[in-house]
């Protein structure tokens, strides 16, 4: 997907986010974020917008030192969806005035201000999922953002230590799992060294991996985000287990 795409999709996914919580009850608990309400993601959300976009006017070239931003949160709980709208709409005029080929500071692979744009549609969307599996509801993923999704997961988890501290133990004496993709297109090979771990910049074609899961493109990237359970039917697990085991344990964010 283009910049261009991500940045439509990202104000798509936070329009079904506003839909989904905008008439339900705040305080309803988000299993897949345990002690959160739907009111503490709607606001995790919001302000995650608001963070990103003050990074993008910014054009920050180091780490920041402070995460503060002038959030302007709503007196009442009830205002946060509308809250949420608002800065998704700051949000993509940010984008509309930024070049999204910039070089730029980001926690991940790519060092451009495009990184932020693609990380805000996969936070909104995996957050959207969230909220309606709160409400009860079968979320959708669409291919095509699931596929991105799971490339923009993958390549940049190896970067995440600093706020996902147990992927440092993402480590094996040269062990690969695939991801591979039942309905269609998608395959994905992560190699674990004793250094460390990193997507393969060649996908490995038919060459076995020591562990593979298959499932489809949805259910794949909802299953790196740990909102799906990879013991589920929705999924089929080949080779070594315990890798697999140890991967889950230790790679969601």
């Amino acid at each position: 997907m283009t910049p261009a795409q991500h940045q439509a999709a990202v104000a798509a996914e936070a329009a079904r986010f506003h839909a989904t919580v905008s008439a339900a009850d705040l305080a309803t608990p988000v299993p897949t974020c345990p002690g959160w309400t739907l009111a503490d993601l709607t606001q995790h959300v919001g302000s995650v917008h608001r963070w990103f976009g003050e990074l993008l006017r910014r054009r920050v070239q180091q780490p920041p030192a402070s995460r503060e931003v002038d959030l302007r949160l709503p007196e009442h709980p009830g205002g946060l969806p509308d809250w949420l709208a608002e800065g998704a709409a700051e949000a993509a005029d940010v984008f509309a005035a930024t070049d999204l080929d910039a070089p730029m500071w980001a926690w991940g692979l790519d060092q451009h201000a495009r990184f932020w744009v693609r990380r805000m549609l996969f936070e909104t969307l995996v957050h959207r999922v969230d909220a309606q599996l709160a409400l009860g509801l079968s979320p959708q993923v669409d291919r095509a953002l699931a596929l991105d999704g799971i490339d923009e997961f993958l390549t940049n988890l190896p970067f995440a230590t600093p706020f996902a501290p147990l992927t440092a133990h993402l480590r094996a004496p040269d062990r690969t799992i695939r991801f591979s993709c039942t309905d269609g297109g998608g395959d994905w090979v992560v190699r674990l060294r004793p250094d460390g771990f990193a997507l393969e910049a060649e996908r490995a074609g038919a060459r076995t991996a020591d562990a593979t899961v298959r499932g489809t493109a949805a259910d794949l990237l909802l299953l790196l985000y740990g909102r799906r359970e990879h013991h589920s039917d929705a999924f089929t697990r080949h080779g070594d287990t315990d890798l697999l085991d140890h991967w889950f344990a230790h790679s969601a964010f």
